[in-house]
């Protein structure tokens, strides 16, 4: 079986569980979403160790659950201060040459995904449940759109390379074919959605362009930590897919993009969800 093949059979069934969950939303869609931050999470925690930045065995989890959970808790900045009180007074008093390199992977193992990907729920909770999921969706298909184009543009046109010392088959040609596919997801999400969006396709098309530009510095991102800790994928959890590191990484910097687009738009009285 081609690595192809296992990537499209478990890629499927995942993506229909997927959509399924953000539908129900709520606290399944808070859930699935808090399940995959904190095994990208665990992810990257033992890549940061690889590459010499091992975090805290725990409090990059209490971070994670915090942030995700920050909507949703009272007294939540209160929570946060006496996190990182507590995170500080720990970690300040260990010793060692490593001392200061394990502050900075705690750090970033505990921030990164989850508040990335708290930006989905936030998508998720905008105007009524409809409306939300449409939203989500098309943050999702503008992702999606965009690796299928740029992989197969890359594939069979690409002579640029973008970043040759970090992930040496992306291509400029790819990054434009990219663009494309976003607009192709925006469009599919905007036309079959089951709630009319109150914002002209016109007027979104901008957040495709967003999503082309901040989900490759995601990819890019997780491909430079692992490029640093000497791996090829995140781990091996997702048949054909690697780890939820790989799966997910455009989507941790694409989804807050979006998400401030959106606030842009409504702050500046385009819409009113």
């Amino acid at each position: 079986m081609t690595e192809l093949t296992k990537r499209i059979l478990f890629a499927v069934p995942a993506a229909i569980f997927f959509i399924f969950v953000t539908w129900l939303g709520g606290f399944y869609f808070v859930g699935l979403i808090t399940f995959i931050a904190l095994f990208i999470q665990r992810e990257i925690a033992i890549l940061a160790g690889g590459a010499g930045f091992e975090p805290d065995s725990y409090f990059p989890y209490t971070i994670g659950l915090w942030i995700l959970l920050t909507p949703f808790l009272s007294h939540n900045l209160a929570i946060g201060m006496g996190i990182f009180l507590l995170f500080v007074a720990f970690q300040i008093f260990k010793t060692g040459d490593t001392a200061i390199k394990n502050l900075v992977g705690t750090f970033f193992s505990g921030i990164y995904a989850p508040l990335g990907l708290l930006a989905i729920i936030f998508i998720r909770n905008m105007g009524d449940a409809n409306m939300g999921f449409a939203l989500t969706i098309a943050a999702v298909l503008m992702v999606w759109g965009n690796d299928v184009f740029a992989y197969f543009g890359g594939k069979y046109l690409g002579k640029n390379k973008m970043a040759p010392t970090i992930s040496p088959n992306k291509t400029w040609e790819g990054f434009a074919f990219g663009i494309v596919g976003a607009l192709v997801g925006l469009a599919i999400a905007y036309y079959s959605a089951p709630a009319s969006i109150p914002i002209s396709l016109l007027t979104l098309a901008p957040a495709a362009l967003l999503v082309s530009i901040f989900g490759p510095i995601g990819d890019l991102t997780a491909s430079r930590i692992k490029r640093a800790a000497n791996v090829k994928d995140a781990s091996d959890i997702l048949p054909g897919h690697g780890g939820f590191f790989d799966r997910f990484d455009a989507l941790i910097l694409a989804s807050p993009a979006f998400y401030l687009y959106l606030y842009t738009l409504k702050i500046l009285g385009y819409v009113s969800f």
